[in-house]
């Protein structure tokens, strides 16, 4: 809606500091994403041009208010009206959004050192886990992966990595719509991102 927008625009000015664009830096003055374990991650995935509809790799610099809203999309919640195929193609957006923050290398696929990465960073917070068991939790969940994608495999089989379409069959009955959602977009002094 436009009061929406409005509301967006007021705290992307805020997250600019008045200037046209917003680099990473700015992301620095959001206390709550200070303390997410993945909030590299988060905040690359703002400037990640696969994720600003450029159909590009790479990373922009800066990102300027429509890129923002572009970004922004990706986290509105469901609307009432909507139809199947369009509860799916959004479900699918926000699928590949999550997908891109795995998929560090931008190949279209997630290996195990990727998915390896992402799991020691999450739990990276808890002194009473070992590297080694993050690894552990990382290889065990890749190995489910394989055989919810591609089922029995063979002893000289190697799974490369999980493909967006492996990515939508593992999500597949998880109510992606409601647990991806952002707020640190109200203008108050603290904000907050989950």
């Amino acid at each position: 809606t436009s009061e929406q927008i409005e509301h967006l625009h007021r705290r992307f000015k805020q997250l600019s500091r008045d200037q046209l664009t917003i680099r990473k830096e700015n992301f620095d003055s959001i206390p709550d994403l200070e303390f997410n374990p993945i909030r590299g991650k988060i905040v690359h995935a703002f400037f990640d041009k696969r994720n600003l509809r450029q159909e590009s790799e790479g990373l922009a610099d800066e990102i300027n208010f429509e890129d923002f809203l572009t970004i922004m999309s990706y986290f509105r919640p469901i609307e009432m009206n909507m139809d199947e195929e369009q509860l799916d193609r959004f479900r699918k957006e926000k699928l590949k959004f999550l997908f891109h923050m795995y998929d560090s290398d931008h190949d279209g696929k997630i290996t195990l050192q990727e998915y390896r990465n992402v799991v020691e960073e999450l739990l990276s917070g808890n002194p009473h886990l070992e590297k080694e068991s993050a690894r552990s939790i990382a290889d065990g969940a890749m190995m489910e992966a394989a055989s919810i994608c591609v089922g029995q495999m063979g002893p000289d089989q190697v799974y490369e990595g999980i493909t967006f379409e492996d990515f939508l069959k593992m999500w597949q009955g998880i109510d992606i719509e409601t647990k991806m959602h952002v707020r640190f977009l109200n203008m108050e002094p603290i904000a907050h991102c989950y």
